[in-house]
């Protein structure tokens, strides 16, 4: 497996449609920023001679990170689809987000993909982020390969960083991770680090010489054979052990000599079953070169080593009711299902929908169905909605390619379509079919936000709608307690490309505002109330009085309304008016502006007019009947409490826990979990956990994640409430 003496660019060139799956390849390209995914990326298109010169389109733009935003922010951002053709295959290469508040853009780029790239910088190493990456792709059965860059970093060991990656994706089995090709190192520079110039093949026993620029073939020298000898048996074993022939072990260790043609198809069979890893160098081409270091290996790996879309594994398949499907999946024969992966906007063509074809054909100009389902929580409505499929195209950087269809297994873009959301799935207008949506994480970081002026105000609600729309792990809350529009994101770096992206491409600046929880009041102990709403100006007067009487209750059992009226005093017609009253004004709140809840109102007594009595009057009575006997009560400002449970590293325990006690959080218990990792539970107050998205983030090293649920409303302690009526007193 890339062994082969190319001397010649893969293809000259366009990314087409592709005629059937076995000639495609969908690899995501995983690993924490900075690592060098969108480099390498570029790399491998000028190899394939898709691009001019290294990282450049023909028009002289970037085939990754192409994005304004991405240029600004000096970071990938979102899920880019750079397609190249290799010995007559298409790979679509999915370049994703290293940083974690994008890892929406990476689920997308998962569930596109049929194999991964897991990128690892040799002077970075592998974090705990990158390993949870990992075992996500091994329960799924990902077939994955391994590629180490930045070689030329001072002090990088590619022997060292093979084994740093063979203890953290091994698992029970190191021997799975192992190289395919040993680094050919130059003479050495003045800081006595020797540059990488070349590899040699550890089956096919060859040296490709990258210095030149151009990947020249040759026979390693004398002293590069007792390294290699060690490492190309330490591969054959590894290979060997992960056959599906049982008997080929047992005839190796006797002395057999195994064919180099038998060990290359084990090794693609096992590398496409997921058993194997192997790990590859790869570096860009110097200026001017048309070959990095190891691009051609690399190439050769994904197109032979890698699984076609036909052997992947279906996703759930039903019909918009719920109903299940069985499909022949990849056949581009079959029924359509294709599913949205990501959702954009140009300012010049609109909407753009990427898509993944699981099923049938693809193609401009027919009709399609469009169901969105499973969502609600996340600001998106169910919908099942017929839509023309326009113009269908291939990306590549900021142009779009156009094709006539996109089949079964492979990848392409769909112009126009208004309700298409990312995770939603194209199928027959008369054979509609709804794909699970993939799993995304909760956004928990809140952004309250306001239109700046009059016209962003205006344009908030449709620029809103739009940008939820393109990113499923946003969730917009219109918040009726608080009266806030609060979008939750998955860190700040979210939150910031959220604000660009409503400023830039939909022309809303918005101010970002405290972000308030919702507080409840409830009364301390018991109080007595009346109201009095007499008036007389001529013509029909106002006469309504009542007496009330207030107790509290235990938590979560909201309002309570009790008529104790005796002998008529208060008219049967107009005691509804009185609950109505109370009700209104409790919802109102009766000390800081916040509803009333968990309290028994005993209507006792009242007085009535046979003529000026209403039930407008009533309601007015009701309502300063629980006004006097909250000013005469101790009334309590309630919090939210959540029961968050944390998933951290066991050398972070003590710290997460620490944290949560200085939060004001009960910690509840901790449970062990696999792969060295702790569940912790807590209860703790919301005003507390704003910023709980960052801060744990920073405290762990972005190895621990967290969810939150509401779990009730509790008194806040009396130090912490004077603080925030101070609060509102001074915002008022």
């Amino acid at each position: 497996m890339g062994d082969k003496a190319h001397t010649h660019p893969g293809a000259a060139g366009r990314a087409t449609a592709a005629d059937h799956p076995t000639s495609v390849r969908n690899v995501v390209l995983v690993g924490h920023s900075g690592s060098g995914k969108t480099t390498l990326v570029e790399a491998l298109a000028l190899t394939a001679g898709a691009v001019n010169r290294a990282g450049r389109v023909e028009d002289g733009g970037c085939v990754s990170d192409y994005d304004d935003m991405e240029h600004r922010q000096q970071r990938s951002v979102q899920l880019s689809l750079v397609p190249v053709e290799w010995d007559g295959i298409k790979i679509n290469l999915l370049d994703t987000p290293g940083y974690a508040d994008f890892v929406g853009e990476l689920r997308a780029g998962l569930r596109a993909a049929d194999a991964a790239l897991f990128v690892v910088s040799a002077s970075d190493g592998v974090d705990g982020t990158t390993r949870m990456l990992w075992e996500e792709c091994a329960a799924v059965g990902m077939p994955r390969a391994i590629v180490i860059t930045h070689l030329e970093a001072a002090r990088a060991d590619f022997e060292e960083m093979t084994r740093i990656c063979a203890e953290a994706f091994g698992g029970d089995d190191p021997d799975a991770v192992l190289p395919l090709y040993l680094p050919l190192h130059g003479p050495p520079a003045p800081d006595g680090h020797a540059p990488v110039t070349g590899l040699v093949g550890l089956l096919s026993r060859k040296l490709f010489d990258y210095a030149s620029g151009e990947r020249v073939a040759s026979e390693p020298g004398e002293a590069d054979l007792p390294q290699l000898d060690e490492a190309r048996s330490m591969l054959i074993e590894g290979i060997i052990s992960e056959s599906e022939d049982e008997t080929l072990m047992e005839r190796y260790l006797g002395g057999e000599q195994v064919d180099v043609k038998t060990l290359i198809e084990d090794l693609e069979r096992a590398v496409a079953r997921g058993v194997f890893f192997p790990v590859l160098a790869a570096a860009p081409a110097t200026d001017g070169a048309r070959h990095g270091l190891g691009t051609v290996e690399l190439l050769d790996l994904i197109t032979r080593g890698f699984p076609t879309p036909l052997e992947r594994a279906a996703p759930r398949v039903t019909t918009p009711e719920g109903a299940g499907r069985e499909l022949r999946m990849c056949d581009p024969e079959e029924s359509l299902v294709a599913e949205v992966v990501k959702t954009s906007s140009d300012p010049y063509v609109g909407r753009i929908s990427m898509v993944r074809v699981f099923s049938g054909t693809l193609r401009a100009d027919q009709t399609v169905h469009v169901s969105g389902h499973g969502m609600t929580d996340r600001g998106h409505e169910d919908h099942d909605v017929d839509e023309r499929i326009g113009a269908l195209s291939t990306p590549f950087g900021k142009q779009q390619r156009p094709v006539s269809h996109v089949i079964a297994g492979d990848l392409g873009c769909v112009a126009k379509l208004t309700r298409a959301e990312t995770g939603d799935t194209l199928s027959a207008k008369d054979d509609p079919l709804l794909m699970a949506p993939w799993e995304m994480p909760d956004p928990l970081l809140p952004l309250a936000i306001e239109a700046h002026s009059k016209p962003d105000e205006d344009k908030l609600s449709q620029g809103l709608a739009r940008l939820v729309a393109e990113d499923p792990t946003m969730r917009l809350e219109h918040n009726q307690d608080t009266h806030q529009v609060v979008l939750w994101c998955l860190g700040e770096a979210h939150a910031d490309v959220a604000l660009e992206r409503l400023r830039s491409r939909y022309g809303v600046q918005v101010d970002v505002v405290p972000h308030r929880v919702s507080l409840r009041e409830t009364f301390g102990d018991r109080a007595a109330g009346r109201g009095r709403h007499v008036k007389q100006s001529g013509g029909h007067g106002q006469y309504a009085i009542c007496e009330i009487e207030v107790e509290p209750l235990p938590g979560g059992s909201g309002i309570e309304f009790v008529d104790k009226v005796v002998g008529g005093a208060v008219p049967r017609q107009f005691i509804p008016s009185v609950e109505k009253g109370v009700r209104t004004q409790a919802a109102k709140g009766v000390a800081a502006g916040h509803p009333l809840i968990d309290v028994r109102i005993t209507l006792l007594d009242g007085k009535a007019h046979s003529v000026d009595s209403s039930d407008a009057a009533f309601q007015t009575a009701g309502a300063l009947a629980l006004r006097e006997a909250a000013s005469e009560a101790r009334i309590h400002l309630l919090e939210p409490v959540a029961e968050v449970s944390v998933l951290v590293g066991d050398d972070y325990v003590g710290a997460v826990m620490s944290d949560l006690s200085g939060r004001r959080g009960k910690v509840l218990g901790t449970e062990q979990t696999s792969g060295g990792r702790t569940l912790i539970r807590a209860e703790v107050p919301e005003i507390e956990i704003g910023r709980y998205a960052v801060d744990l983030r920073s405290l762990s090293h972005g190895t621990a994640r967290f969810d939150r649920r509401y779990a009730r409303h509790e008194p806040m302690p009396a130090q912490v409430a004077d603080r925030m009526r101070e609060e509102v007193r001074a915002a008022s």
